[in-house]
């Protein structure tokens, strides 16, 4: 055996044979796939006739409306981003926002991993906006934050607009936390001296476990310190925050209820509520690019069980929705994409580096 642990005469392991002895699992993630197709469309072929129908009798003016609204929510998103950055001392445009917004989502709902590429994307486009690290590793978080909260707030109005109960003190212990993040943001943006000597000491503590210096790494809390000094997110600037994320989410759903009169189903707004929220919160588990197949089949039932809504029309209504919001915002993002950042960029592998770093 050779000193990299070898016997003697084997060659070296070349990265096509190490690809393939995963290549089982590629087979193994196919069939599961490729189950899951089969058991949808077992439990959906006897209502496919009917939703066809459903779909050949579509109301294009309500498919127009879905369309325009399913854009109005993205660039909702976008004025959430563009506020944030704006509270960090970054002035971007909205058409530049709403750019990247599409071009995150298609990576997002199309790539294996897409939340990853979509995150670095983000991270390294507000970077060349001129953003720090620490205010765009912040726009990131706080707008995920942010989305996050309305998809909650989603959920507990439809349960509590369908006659389900939620207990009061979870509700108020949930946007006391909200609150409490904002306030602390803030408190530490405009005094960072009281977070520093916190941090020094726990500095302090790592570097005696790790046997370094008492302030090996000071500098690096000095800077980001300096950094966050440039964040401030007012009063004003919260609720032009709050209302464009009312604003994305409200649209969303909107979208989905202009989807469900596409095909001439009469939802219930409290069921159509919980249906979406559910299918968000399971689209946000990352088995399949877009959530493909779990979501449709989540989208369906709520919308059967919770919305009111005939199998047949969920189906179609679950279609034209997924067909809006997932394929045709991919369509437009990589489009966006392959005009305006498919050229490489110099700073590129510096970008890449230090989201790297951030995350781990």
């Amino acid at each position: 055996m050779t000193a990299d642990g070898e016997l003697p005469g084997e060659p070296p392991p070349t990265p096509g044979s190490r690809r393939g002895r995963f290549r089982w699992l590629k087979w193994v993630l196919g069939a599961a796939l490729l189950a899951l197709l089969i058991a949808e469309g077992v439990y959906l072929w006897p209502r496919l006739h009917e939703s066809w129908r459903k779909l050949t009798e579509i109301h294009w003016g309500w498919l127009a409306a879905s369309i325009w609204l399913q854009a109005l929510s993205m660039s909702g998103f976008a004025r959430v981003q563009k506020q944030l950055l704006k509270a960090g001392g970054i002035a971007v445009n909205q058409r530049k926002s709403v750019a990247v917004v599409y071009g995150a989502t298609a990576m997002s709902v199309t790539l294996p991993a897409g939340q990853v590429f979509s995150t670095a994307f983000t991270y390294r486009q507000t970077r060349r906006w001129g953003a720090s690290p620490i205010v765009a590793s912040w726009q990131l978080v706080f707008s995920g934050v942010v989305a996050a909260v309305g998809l909650a707030l989603l959920g507990v109005g439809g349960t509590l607009l369908s006659g389900g109960r939620v207990g009061p003190l979870n509700l108020i212990l949930s946007l006391t936390a909200v609150v409490a993040l904002v306030w602390a943001g803030n408190h530490v943006s405009r005094d960072p001296g009281s977070l520093e000597a916190l941090l020094r000491r726990v500095l302090a503590l790592v570097n005696r476990v790790r046997k370094r210096p008492p302030g090996h790494g000071a500098d690096k809390i000095a800077e980001m310190l300096g950094q966050l000094e440039s964040v401030d997110l007012g009063k004003r600037d919260g609720l032009l925050v709050a209302l464009w994320a009312l604003i994305h989410r409200f649209a969303d759903v909107a979208c989905l209820g202009a989807a469900c009169y596409a095909v001439g189903a009469d939802p219930r707004i409290a069921g159509l509520l919980l249906a979406f929220a559910v299918g968000k919160a399971v689209g946000s588990i990352p088995f399949a690019p877009g959530g493909i197949v779990y979501v449709d089949a989540t989208l369906i039932y709520g919308l059967t069980a919770a919305a009111g809504l005939p199998a047949a029309q969920a189906v179609a209504a679950a279609f034209v929705y997924r067909m809006v919001s997932f394929v045709l915002v991919a369509i437009v993002g990589w489009i966006v994409f392959g005009f305006l950042f498919r050229t490489p960029q110099a700073d590129d592998e510096e970008f890449e580096k230090e989201f790297e770093q951030r995350r781990l």
